[in-house]
């Protein structure tokens, strides 16, 4: 994979974040974050670029993709499978230093969000044991390799993608851009990156009362698991919940509470109270920093989202 400094340069000066089409480069809006935008940039159709305006200076942009490789050798070493990626740094003045994260491109018919929406039970059923079997190499790795190194991964459906070859189906985990690893307990992302992206009213809110949980929360093999059945109420595939409890169920062994329909309910509710209002209230942020204090908002939001 060939990662272009120069093209990402121009590319990040011409960005309007409020007019994607008006960058002398071309460049096609392909999925969002809850702190960055993926864009297919240009003429290369083997590349995605995760775009994190999140940095206040080079060299701590130049840590986070330090850790995201440690984070992806790490995985790959607990028997995940990952595709061909590259960082860059992209420092331009008067503006936040933003990382990019280049990863190799997959059709979009095979992220797994798209293959369950068409694929007849039996199959759906195969594709969440398959995700649930590859969690568990994670949790398996945490297991032996604790407490000097302790992973976790946000599981959610949309993050793992389906290649069906002839020989062996191959299941890959492509949401790395964050790098979920702790070291002797202690963990090694900077929560404060992650607020960058809330309005700056609300961080210190945030920061005292959820932060620390968020973070936690993808520790917690069963909180993992209850994410991902709980994706199938946003694909507007509630019906497969149920299978997907009983499957996930059949899988875990006793170190895991068994899961339970009305605790995926419970949590996919407050998790799409707490995600609708906060995109509110980027919106509400984005309008006062462009409009009232007439500044660049440096983070791409997305449509209107159905959850």
């Amino acid at each position: 994979m060939v990662l272009g400094q120069e093209l990402l340069e121009k590319f990040e000066r011409g960005l309007d974040t409020r007019f994607l089409g008006s960058s002398k480069i071309s460049a096609t809006l392909i999925g969002y974050g809850e702190i960055s935008a993926i864009f297919q940039i240009g003429d290369d159709r083997t590349t995605v670029y995760k775009r994190m305006p999140l940095f206040s200076d080079t060299e701590k942009a130049e840590q986070y993709a330090v850790m995201h490789r440690d984070y992806c050798d790490l995985l790959t070493g607990a028997g995940l499978t990952l595709p061909q990626s590259k960082t860059a740094v992209v420092t331009l003045p008067g503006r936040p230093v933003v990382l990019y994260i280049a990863q190799q491109k997959f059709p979009s018919r095979c992220v797994a969000n798209k293959v369950i929406q068409t694929c007849d039970p039996q199959k759906a059923k195969w594709l969440i044991e398959r995700i649930v079997n590859e969690m568990i190499k994670c949790w398996q790795y945490n297991k032996s390799s604790g407490p000097e190194f302790e992973l976790a991964l946000d599981g959610q459906i949309s993050n793992w993608v389906l290649i069906e070859n002839q020989d062996k189906p191959l299941l890959y985990f492509i949401d790395t851009s964050t790098p979920f690893i702790r070291r002797n307990g202690v963990e090694q992302l900077d929560p404060e990156l992650l607020l960058q992206s809330a309005p700056a009213f609300l961080r210190w809110l945030l920061r005292l009362f959820f932060v620390d949980d968020v973070m936690k929360r993808y520790y917690d093999p069963r909180q993992v698991l209850i994410d991902l059945v709980a994706n199938f109420y946003k694909e507007q595939l509630s019906d497969l919940v149920p299978m997907a409890v009983k499957t996930i169920n059949d899988i875990i062994g006793p170190d895991i509470l068994p899961l339970k329909i009305v605790d995926v309910e419970k949590y996919y509710r407050e998790d799409k109270f707490i995600w609708t209002l906060f995109l509110a209230l980027r919106r509400m942020d984005r309008w006062l920093t462009t409009k009232i204090f007439r500044k660049r908002y440096e983070f791409i939001l997305p449509g209107k989202i159905h959850r």
